[in-house]
């Protein structure tokens, strides 16, 4: 249905003056007599009033407008029509008159006119949001779904963010949405099958990177891009998870599993108090997405390393796990890592989304105690945790990890070089850091 709002080039008083400011003010008066009773769904007093508004200023564009929606809504589609062209010729260049057109057009079955006056309507504005929703729609109709959602893709990349849409364009823009991700799954769908011989015969590392290429392009997915909190290593590949082939360490480490979780169980059992929040922000800090979390023990650790230094007190408790972590390359990087930690997730926890420090090191993950129904995502991978298997990933790849069982999940964080940089860019971004460090330190004296 259409509903009398005003096109974008009527004035809000009469489009002419006559016989001074009295005409005026009486268009005035009448003008908002006529929004009130429409507003009230009054429709018969709102129409009346718009008449007695074009008699006195017969151009008036809200006028004939509002007169030609009240003309359609009580099927004189002819008379619409008629004053639709005259607000045309008193108002060229409003796309709005346009677009009201082709809904006439399409209420009598006329597609050829209502194409030709969507088509206008963007004519005047190509980014005119009910025009764009107008043609996709038309050859929805037409039944043409790739090229309809094709326009509602574009549509939906200039609409406001879905809180702000308009309501009066609501239903509209859902369903838009909704034709979207029909479109996106299809083509996935075609996707997979045109590459599955040659994405079959891959290893799995490989594989993944061709299924996530399938979701960007099918618009399921984005591009997941290294964002570093504080020193970003550039030309270094966005991997999500690294081949454990590439660490030496992995096998003796989780040789040693079994030893690590009776530690750590002995230190659940008699010292869980020891664990600290793991997000605490201080008061006057922005928070962002860590509200639920901050200084809350449903995500807690305890840090054998902290910043990139030792916590003493902590690995004298846990001798045998500071054994176990020698052989391991850790990344040192000045008060930044390596951290080394026992994480504790409660019972139906999530960690937000979020990005990490520095994409000169990677973060290793050896699961411990590991109940159902637990999952973790670095970029477009999502992996569950197996006990006693090391997973390293890129953390500045945003990432974030849910317990939705009802007991407790722990693994074992640390902080290891990306195997991607040499012994000299190692170096090298050692001294960066500590630059950095430096530098901030100093502003704050």
């Amino acid at each position: 249905m259409l509903h009398c709002s005003r096109p974008r080039s009527a004035p809000r008083i009469g489009a002419r003056q006559h016989e001074g400011n009295w005409v005026s003010d009486s268009l005035q008066t009448l003008i908002a007599a006529a929004g009130q009773a429409a507003a009230e769904r009054r429709w018969a007093d709102a129409e009346r009033a718009w008449m007695q508004v074009r008699m006195a200023d017969p151009a008036n564009v809200q006028a004939l407008y509002s007169l030609a929606v009240h003309a359609h809504q009580r099927g004189a589609a002819q008379e619409a029509i008629a004053l639709l062209q005259a607000a045309r010729s008193a108002a060229p260049r409003d796309p709005m008159i346009a677009a009201t057109l082709a809904v006439v057009h399409r209420d009598l079955g006329d597609s050829g006119q209502e194409w030709a006056a969507i088509q206008a309507s963007l004519y005047l504005d190509p980014y005119f949001l009910p025009g764009l929703l107008a043609k996709a729609e038309f050859l929805q109709r037409q039944r043409r779904p790739r090229a309809a959602a094709a326009v509602f893709r574009d549509t939906l990349k200039i609409a406001p963010p879905e809180p702000e849409w308009p309501p009066v364009l609501r239903r509209r823009l859902t369903d838009a949405h909704q034709a979207v991700e029909r479109d996106a799954a299809a083509l996935a769908d075609f996707l997979t099958g045109q590459v599955a011989g040659a994405r079959d015969a891959l290893d799995p590392l490989r594989a993944g990177r061709w299924d996530e290429a399938v979701a960007i392009a099918a618009g399921r997915s984005r591009p997941q891009l290294p964002q570093c909190n504080q020193l970003y290593v550039p030309r270094l590949p966005a991997l999500p998870f690294y081949d454990p082939a590439m660490f030496p360490w992995i096998p003796e480490l989780e040789a040693r599993t079994d030893a690590i979780r009776t530690e750590l169980q002995s230190l659940v059992a008699d010292r869980f108090q020891s664990f600290q929040p793991y997000i605490a922000y201080r008061p006057g800090e922005p928070v962002n997405q860590w509200q639920a979390l901050n200084h809350s023990r449903d995500w807690s650790s305890f840090h054998l390393w902290a910043h990139g230094q030792p916590v003493e007190a902590n690995l004298a408790q846990c001798p045998v796990t500071a054994e176990a972590l020698r052989g391991v390359e850790k990344a040192h990087l000045a008060g930044l890592c390596p951290n080394v930690m026992f994480s504790a997730l409660a019972p139906h926890t999530h960690i937000p989304p979020h990005h990490g420090e520095t994409n000169a090191r990677l973060v290793a993950h050896l699961p411990l105690v590991v109940p159902p129904d637990c999952s973790f995502r670095v970029g477009f991978d999502h992996r569950s945790w197996e006990t006693g298997k090391v997973l390293v990933f890129d953390d500045s790849i945003e990432h974030e990890a849910r317990n939705d069982s009802d007991a407790l999940r722990v693994v074992l964080i640390f902080d290891v070089w990306n195997p991607l940089l040499s012994s000299e860019e190692r170096e090298l971004v050692s001294t960066l850091a500590g630059a950095l460090r430096n530098y901030r330190n100093s502003a704050e004296n």
